[in-house]
């Protein structure tokens, strides 16, 4: 699996006790590193004002050229290096998605800060510039669908916002219900021509594997195989799990390995493995690590021993939620 990194994406530091900080990374890449994984690096590139600002409004951008120091909001906190930073994380993310594209290969863009709360006009949640919405939107000169499927705990408001009208990406997103960014709700599904192209699956306080899995199974899979995209980008958050401390999900090692399988079967099934991966949240650094090695070790058939595999959710605690998705959903796809 091709790994996009750059020593630079460990130069970005909000605050000194900020959760999303430079030691996420080291974690990553040490897991990577013991199980000898740490290869096949790929260096990124800044994205070009041309690429951010199709995503991005020029105003927007211009906010983000500072001197000093500013609060976008009081979680995120914009420095003089801070869009520089940026632009690398997203050159990096694109360099993730061609790179698939043109190998046939899953790609992995261990890139900081992370993107999926960052709207065209707006950052927040620890988020500057959108990294996966600027790939997908750069891959779009060579596809002519793409689902991106998000699996971090908050839902990725940006993204959808980004894609809420658009039928050519399709919006998945698994995340807990009432808390930040307060977004994602099951009826929201798009608007015009994009209507039922957003999908979201807000799952209640503890909810783990056996609810995850039934919606991989009866959602997820399903609709990618009906939508039929060339390509998947997943928004990697490993902040489901339940060792994370900015969120009450109960998914274990194990859940989220059932979960990356599922999408890499799929992508080598119906996009010949035309996946890439992006960090977004994940905040307990010993989970973070196990499941990123497991990501890269799965496509390399490498078995990674994972350590936190409690099952906390075995009834389906959110079957209920899910039954609502397919209700709402089976109007525009193949669900059951």
């Amino acid at each position: 699996m091709t790994i996009v990194f750059d020593e630079k994406y460990m130069e970005h530091i909000q605050t000194l006790d900020h959760p999303e900080s430079p030691s996420r990374l080291r974690a990553i890449r040490e897991a990577l590193e013991k199980h000898g994984l740490w290869k096949d690096i790929v260096s990124p590139r800044d994205a070009s004002d041309e690429e951010v600002k199709k995503i991005h409004t020029p105003e927007y951008l211009g906010s983000l050229y500072i001197t000093g120091e500013r609060a976008l909001t009081m979680d995120t906190i914009i420095h003089p290096e801070t869009l520089s930073i940026a632009r690398l994380a997203a050159g990096g993310s694109i360099i993730a998605a061609e790179k698939a594209w043109s190998d046939r290969k899953p790609s992995i863009a261990l890139v900081r800060p992370p993107g999926h709360h960052s709207g065209s006009s707006y950052g927040m949640g620890f988020c500057y510039l959108n990294n996966i919405a600027i790939a997908a939107e750069q891959m779009m000169k060579k596809a002519r669908k793409i689902a991106i499927v998000d699996i971090d705990v908050h839902h990725g408001n940006g993204t959808q916002d980004l894609f809420y009208r658009r039928p050519d990406i399709l919006y998945i997103s698994t995340h807990q219900s009432y808390i930040f960014p307060g977004t994602g709700y099951l009826e929201e599904v798009g608007e015009g021509d994009g209507k039922g192209y957003t999908i979201n699956i807000p799952f209640e306080s503890g909810t783990g594997d056996s609810s995850f899995e039934m919606a991989m199974d009866k959602i997820v899979i399903p609709t990618l195989d009906d939508y039929d995209p060339e390509m998947v980008l997943v928004s990697l958050g490993v902040d489901a799990h339940y060792r994370d401390p900015l969120a009450s999900l109960s998914l274990s090692s194990s859940g989220y390995a059932s979960e990356i399988s599922s999408l890499l079967d799929f992508s080598k099934r119906r996009c010949s493995d035309r996946i890439a991966f992006y960090l977004e949240g994940g905040y307990d650094l010993e989970s973070l690590g196990e499941v990123v090695a497991y990501t890269v070790g799965r496509f390399e058939d490498r078995e990674i021993d994972l350590k936190h595999t409690k099952v906390r959710d075995t009834k389906c605690q959110g079957k209920e939620t899910l039954e609502e998705v397919v209700e709402i959903q089976k109007r525009f796809w193949k669900l059951q």
